[in-house]
């Protein structure tokens, strides 16, 4: 009994031994069967959701600002020469490449001998012409006396031949004596004429002698203006510059011995293309922006000052393009004649408007758009403006919506992607990426405090690293903006 029940069980797991065998073959046989059905390496196909950073199309008042390069010149510019020729004796204290000198102050003394010699010569001449008037108004006075004793003469003589023709008419005189008083009253006459001739020479003269002794004067203030000018003074305060001339060195007339600038009046002169200068236009065709910002940097530093567009170019120069503006710099402390410095121009403000990266933009103005799904679609802005890395777009239909901030090739419509918010830029957190014009009043900081500061920036994970570098630069300066220490404890203390 007990050998059946153990042969019964043997054979029923013998079964389920040879069961389990043939379903796993045939499991088996299934799936080599629809592996041999499917192509070579083809896998269920499953959608790819991209990561992409988008942004906020918000509408406002945007003021658009032209950024150019220009040259700074000086305003008032004179070329000191030497108007005589001769030795330089001596140069006035100050002037040297780069000296400041004030208004008056000598600058160079040339040899005054040749001058001095010519102005004793011209006064002397001068002395001359004096003696000569006075000797012709004598003259005169002589001539005026004759032809009043010249004309007494011929009065007595006409009273004779009066008397004689009286005579003569009651038959006491001869006809002689008669014909001999008209002789002497003619010859009378004659002596008249001759005395008033010679008064009216004698006026000539001294008029002549006037005329001359106004050319000796004439000459003697020239000689003593070329004495002077031997002399040469500063004719405003300025500063020395391509000075040429040597303390003995002989100089030409005419010879340029220096240039004098005044620091305290420079302008910018800027190029702008053709387009933007028609944007500063209004419709009168006159420039509606007059204010502009000019800055450089400088060592770590940055120059600023404002600045007023007071010209521009009357006409385009061959082989030139756009037009070229000026303007006045109104501080131009630590701006020298010849340094490259950019020009920040605020345009007119647009209404209406967005900034958007330059990257969400393409070519021919379209922006993808995340739509339902954040599935992408395709729409079209206007472009209006490109600053820097970012462009001003008019997209009146798309206020509020999200657009990708960056395309790249794998994006375009009906791609779905996985939005990634863009946060505040930390350069605004703190206040650097502002316009040098905008730094506001500076501040000494102690070294507790400016340690802290570094501190603060240098764990600020949301920092970008060219943001991180230009506040530590900024925090290194001996004195640095307030906007900044403001900022950065703003946003340390939450």
């Amino acid at each position: 009994m007990r050998f059946l029940t153990r042969a019964l069980t043997g054979l029923v797991l013998t079964a389920l031994t040879l069961g389990l065998l043939a379903f796993a073959g045939l499991s088996l046989r299934d799936a080599l069967r629809e592996r041999a059905a499917r192509a070579p390496g083809e896998r269920p196909a499953e959608e790819q959701v991209f990561a992409a950073t988008v942004v906020e199309v918000t509408p406002g008042t945007i003021t658009p600002v032209l950024e150019t390069f220009g040259e700074v010149r000086a305003r008032r510019e004179l070329q000191v020469r030497s108007t005589a020729e001769g030795r330089v004796l001596d140069i006035g204290p100050g002037v040297e490449e780069g000296g400041r000198v004030t208004r008056g102050q000598l600058l160079f003394a040339i040899d005054p001998v040749d001058a001095e010699t010519e102005l004793s010569l011209a006064q002397a001449d001068l002395a001359d012409a004096r003696a000569e008037v006075e000797d012709a108004r004598r003259a005169a006075d002589i001539a005026t006396d004759d032809l009043a004793a010249a004309r007494e003469q011929a009065e007595l003589r006409e009273g004779a031949l009066g008397r004689q023709r009286d005579l003569e008419g009651r038959g006491v005189a001869t006809a002689a004596a008669v014909e001999e008083a008209e002789l002497a009253a003619a010859s009378a006459r004659s002596q008249v004429l001759a005395a008033r001739q010679a008064e009216a020479d004698a006026i000539r003269r001294i008029a002549l002698a006037e005329t001359a002794l106004d050319r000796r004067r004439i000459a003697v203030e020239d000689a003593r203006r070329n004495r002077d000018d031997t002399r040469i003074a500063a004719e405003f305060a300025g500063t020395i510059s391509e000075l040429s001339a040597t303390q003995g060195g002989l100089v030409s007339q005419n010879e340029q011995l220096a240039v004098l600038i005044d620091p305290e009046r420079l302008e910018v002169a800027f190029r702008v293309s053709t387009t933007d200068y028609l944007r500063l236009l209004d419709e009168t065709g006159a420039l509606t922006a007059e204010m502009a910002t000019v800055y450089m940097e400088v060592g770590g530093f940055t120059l600023s000052s404002p600045a007023t567009i007071t010209r521009e170019a009357p006409s385009v120069a061959e082989g030139e393009s756009g037009r070229r503006l000026f303007a006045r710099i109104e501080a131009p402390r630590g701006f020298r004649p010849g340094d490259f410095a950019r020009v920040r121009i605020e345009e007119p403000p647009l209404e209406g408007v967005a900034r958007l990266p330059a990257g969400a933009v393409g070519r021919d103005g379209s922006v993808l758009v995340v739509g339902a799904e954040d599935r992408l679609e395709l729409a079209q802005v206007e472009r209006l403006r490109t600053q820097g890395d970012e462009v001003i777009v008019r997209a009146p239909d798309l206020a509020g919506a999200t657009v990708v901030a960056e395309r790249t090739p794998t994006l375009g419509p009906g791609i779905r992607i996985r939005p990634l918010e863009t946060g505040p830029d930390p350069a605004d957190a703190t206040g650097t990426d502002e316009g040098p014009e905008t730094v506001g009043e500076l501040m000494e900081l102690s070294p507790e405090r400016r340690a802290a500061l570094v501190a603060t920036v240098e764990a600020d994970e949301s920092m970008g690293s060219a943001a991180r570098a230009r506040v530590l630069s900024a925090l290194q300066r001996p004195q640095v903006p307030a906007r900044i220490v403001e900022r950065i404890e703003r946003r340390r203390d939450g």
